[in-house]
């Protein structure tokens, strides 16, 4: 094989490996399209094909039951667009008004003062508070240590008196009980019994001088406690003895006045050792209280100091969002306790005086409209709940083929109408200026721009999904991708949607392929 025959297989095998590395070996990097959350304005429309018909009387009528407070107008008077011509008495929408603002202005300033962080004088007050906090607890831990060493003192001061006791009661055994009767048996045994609380005592008073660790003072007090409470019966047996039998006039009384005594220095010695376990046992808990607020004072500290946490952001977000929508309801309400005027006409008929109880979609003002002509739709229901009377309307009539149309719808039947087992709702619709060849019958399409939210979050529909009900973005964070739940408003007409919780403005968000 020739040397040109080697070099072309050498790059043959090159070329191959390359392949091979492109197409499995080498990790391709995902590719996705961005989008940033931004703010923009949010449109909601609704559009349908309807018919220019003549004008007829409108009904008009509140949306809610309640009392008519005053009527503006008489039958006859002519009236302009957008008239008031009757109200009922909103007094208590007024108090929830102003009760739904005062939330909402706490929500802000919640916000505010979370987004701000503390104030110099809080961190002042809450520095102070850890300085106090760590003064009480040093006091705590100086005050356990006062009570351990006192506890030292009263285990040598025991242990002295249980030898000067066991000492007296020895003397008295050999002067008066070394025989073989059934009292000095009784004697030395209780005498034995005595010296062996006094060796215990002293096994662990020497451990306690040994290695002065609190634990074996604890446990020196106990074990002690328990020798004295022996020491303490075993006395009152030899003093019961004493005065049995012969021993009753052998025994001098200056022996048992001895007796007597050292039955009085055991259980002082026994109520010391209890009050230091006590004494020890409440400083303890100081201490334990003490370190507890010295946590909690640092803990509050941190808090205060603490950038706010993107949850703590998007929980007071959440309540002013909720304190601003009920703002929005009530004033909503307020402005449908009124009946305006749809369109410029005249009063036909007035059904209702003021003080009567006025029904929900009760007629209670007829009026004739000034246009001649307007355009009835039917809107299917899933629609009709979007708008209302006065949303602006852009009309385009097929005789009029490059001419364009301000109208507003001026009414809604509250009655359905059924075509072919679907619900519509009679819409009419007032042109603003109709053109002058205009013929009842003629086609028009119709678009009615039914909301409108400007100045607002908003991402494109295409980057979310759905999970039970809850809905997610993938949020591009550096090189990270991270899932966020989200919460959305108005949905707008042209493939954007309304943000109101969990998003910033200016974060980029992947849109789903």
């Amino acid at each position: 094989m020739n040397k040109k025959t080697i070099f072309l297989f050498i790059i043959i095998a090159l070329l191959v490996i390359f392949g091979v590395y492109k197409g499995f070996i080498q990790k391709k990097k995902p590719t996705f399209t961005l989008a940033k959350v931004s703010r923009g304005t949010v449109s909601q429309e609704v559009s349908e094909t309807g018919t220019v018909e003549k004008g007829e009387e409108i009904k008009l009528a509140f949306k809610s039951t309640g009392k008519i407070k005053r009527t503006y107008v008489k039958v006859g008077d002519v009236v302009k667009s957008d008239d008031k011509l009757s109200e009922l008495d909103s007094s208590q929408l007024s108090i929830q008004l102003n009760d739904a603002e005062a939330s909402l202005a706490v929500a802000e300033a919640d916000l505010n003062k979370l987004l701000s962080g503390a104030s110099p004088e809080e961190i002042k007050v809450s520095q102070t508070d850890i300085q106090n906090s760590q003064i009480a607890m040093d006091t705590a831990k100086e005050n356990l240590n006062q009570s351990y060493e006192d506890a030292v003192n009263t285990l040598d001061d025991s242990y002295l008196k249980l030898y000067n006791t066991f000492s007296a009661i020895d003397v008295i055994y050999k002067r008066y009980f070394t025989g073989s009767d059934q009292e000095s048996i009784k004697f030395k045994d209780s005498k034995d019994f005595i010296l062996l609380a006094l060796n215990r005592t002293k096994s662990y008073l020497d451990i306690v001088n040994a290695d002065n660790k609190t634990q074996n003072i604890d446990l020196a007090l106990s074990e002690t406690k328990a020798s004295f409470d022996i020491a303490s019966n075993s006395l009152a047996i030899l003093r019961t003895v004493c005065d049995e039998g012969i021993y009753y006039s052998s025994v001098s009384s200056t022996d048992k006045a001895s007796i007597d005594t050292q039955r009085t220095n055991i259980n002082t010695a026994l109520t010391n050792i209890t009050v230091s376990q006590q004494s020890i046992s409440s400083m303890k808990l100081s201490l334990k209280s003490a370190e507890g607020n010295l946590q909690k004072a640092q803990d509050q500290l941190a808090l205060l100091t603490a950038k706010p946490r993107q949850e703590d952001i998007d929980l007071y977000q959440a309540q002013i969002n909720e304190a601003q929508a009920k703002i929005d309801l009530i004033m909503e309400q307020i402005k449908e306790s009124a009946i305006f005027s749809p369109t410029a006409g005249q009063i036909t008929i007035i059904d209702k005086k003021e003080g009567e109880i006025a029904q929900a979609s009760e007629g209670v003002i007829y009026l004739i409209p000034a246009d001649p002509f307007q355009v009835k739709v039917d809107i299917y229901e899933e629609d009709v709940v979007k708008i209302r009377v006065g949303n602006p309307v852009n009309i385009s009539l097929t005789a009029f083929p490059n001419e364009f149309f301000k109208g507003k719808i001026i009414s809604i039947d509250p009655a359905e109408t059924l075509k072919e087992g679907v619900v519509y709702y009679e819409t009419t619709i007032d042109f603003d200026n109709p053109p002058e060849k205009i013929k009842p019958g003629m086609t028009a399409d119709m678009t009615i721009i039914a909301m409108t939210k400007e100045n607002v979050l908003v991402i494109p529909q295409t980057s979310m999904t759905k999970k039970d009900s809850k809905i997610f973005v993938q949020v591009l964070t550096g090189k990270k991708i991270e899932e966020r739940k989200i919460e959305t408003g108005l949905e707008g007409s042209n493939g954007i949607i309304e943000i109101t919780l969990g998003l910033q403005e200016g974060e980029e968000i992947i849109i789903n392929q």
